[in-house]
């Protein structure tokens, strides 16, 4: 398949996922949705993806910048993007479940759930949120 194709299916994919995640925050079933469809199928496309493509050599270029620098040349292995997808969710139902349990509200969360899908550490702002309305940053981390 076409590099190009399965990077939109893949975006497509976690689309849908942060879709879920932001606007049907009463849904049920929603963070078992994401979890055990969603990301499973992202985790098993970016496996295959790695299988599909591994070369031996490529382990000794994750030590040197330049070295990926010329993974990223490849781009067929830049389709490795796809487990920063993944991650990105697993980080945006952590938020949920956590604002849930220290009863923050969803549109409080909301922005910070569009921030993790668009710039995945600043989700982190998530613990921001979370000490002005707890006065306890990490603590259940």
């Amino acid at each position: 398949m076409d590099p190009e194709k399965i990077f939109s299916l893949a975006g497509i994919i976690a689309t849908v996922g942060w879709i879920v995640l932001i606007f049907l925050p009463f849904w049920k079933n929603r963070d078992q949705y994401v979890l055990g469809f969603i990301i499973v199928l992202l985790a098993i496309l970016y496996s295959w993806i790695i299988i599909t493509n591994f070369d031996k050599d490529i382990l000794s270029n994750f030590s040197t910048l330049a070295g990926v620098s010329e993974l990223f040349s490849n781009r067929t292995l830049l389709l490795g993007w796809v487990h920063y997808l993944a991650f990105d969710l697993l980080a945006g139902i952590y938020i949920i479940r956590n604002a849930a349990k220290n009863g923050i509200q969803h549109w409080l969360i909301a922005p910070t759930l569009l921030l993790t899908f668009l710039f995945g550490p600043f989700g982190f702002l998530y613990s921001v949120i979370k000490w002005i309305k707890t006065k306890r940053m990490l603590s259940d981390f």
